[in-house]
């Protein structure tokens, strides 16, 4: 293993260290724990909005804390759940009177331990609400949706969620935004290789080279086929038939596209799969309304890529329109 880094032990905290330095402005945080970290901020009577999870995905979690998107993200250590009490911590400083809203990725610890901080939090009087992201298409059948993880396409229940916030809605609409969101994404992701966690200074799963596996989750979950490395055009191809046949979408459907790199990637090489992407939804008559090229949920130094959809109407535009701006990315209104 080859990294820039001290001791692996300190990664996650000097990683903080280095955010907060680098954007004083814009997110600090509380309780003495660089993990509870939050947006400076604030709107009275806005609806909160609060995710955590691993470190290891950046953007993915904490990057997308900022102005017109999340108020607060609890930091865990690489591909580990953050505790229910730093989650408590986080959700008393968002909140500014109407509840709170946490959105956050379908994985077992993520989901126990928010649960356990919304029962702590209503003990201290503050209304949460919870929606729980599985976009996966791969990861489960129709059917079983509920068991799908969430990927890449979580960053649009930010989006809409955070708009709708800062749009002053109630947290009854910000909750119905955020699951209407959920119903209309979906992801399918694919990778070339492992990645290795500072702390282990290993792979965590083995890729030979010359293969490619479809359908790999973003902590190595293993896909559905691994199989020879196909041409770019091929791959997508591959990907986006089942991509499409799920929600389905369909000839005069508007769409939202995001293509996210996994952390290895090159930029030039996810435009390479928007091209035929584009190609493919002008072939079905799906309009692109607009477009996400870039690293949004990474894993480490994973190579590979996933291809997100978001099903639109007027109303989802208007929130996927709004601005927001982060220590990591800013969008002008669209």
């Amino acid at each position: 293993m080859q990294r820039i880094l001290n001791n692996p032990v300190n990664y996650v905290d000097e990683m903080l260290d280095g955010l907060y330095a680098a954007a004083p402005n814009q997110v600090t945080y509380v309780n003495n724990d660089k993990r509870c970290l939050v947006s400076k901020y604030k709107k009275k009577g806005k609806v909160g909005i609060a995710t955590g999870g691993g470190s290891g995905h950046l953007p993915l979690f904490l990057g997308y804390v900022g102005k017109g998107l999340l108020d607060g993200c609890c930091v865990g250590g690489v591909f580990q759940s953050p505790s229910p009490d730093q989650m408590l911590e986080v959700t008393k400083e968002i909140n500014q009177g109407a509840g709170v809203l946490y959105i956050y990725g379908n994985y077992g610890g993520d989901i126990m331990n928010f649960d356990m901080a919304k029962d702590m939090a209503d003990m201290e009087d503050i209304e949460v609400r919870q929606v729980v992201a599985g976009e996966d298409v791969l990861s489960s059948p129709k059917g079983a949706e509920n068991k799908r993880r969430g990927v890449a396409g979580i960053f649009y229940v930010y989006k809409v969620a955070g708009a709708a916030a800062e749009d002053m809605l109630s947290l009854d609409e910000v909750e119905r935004l955020a699951k209407k969101t959920c119903d209309n994404v979906r992801t399918i992701g694919m990778a070339l290789s492992p990645c290795i966690i500072p702390e282990k200074g290993a792979a965590n799963f083995s890729l030979p080279e010359g293969k490619m596996e479809i359908g790999m989750g973003i902590h190595g979950e293993p896909g559905i086929k691994l199989e020879d490395l196909k041409t770019a055009d091929e791959i997508v191809d591959q990907m986006m038939d089942p991509l499409l046949k799920d929600l389905p979408y369909e000839s005069g459907d508007e769409v939202s596209v995001l293509i996210n790199g996994l952390g290895a990637t090159p930029r030039e090489e996810l435009y390479i799969v928007f091209r035929r992407v584009a190609q493919i939804l002008e072939e079905k008559g799906i309009k692109v309304f607009n477009t996400y090229v870039g690293e949004y949920a990474t894993s480490m130094d994973m190579a590979g890529m996933s291809i997100s959809l978001l099903k639109l109407d007027d109303e989802l535009k208007k929130y996927i329109s709004m601005p927001f701006e982060t220590p990591f990315m800013t969008q002008n209104q669209l």
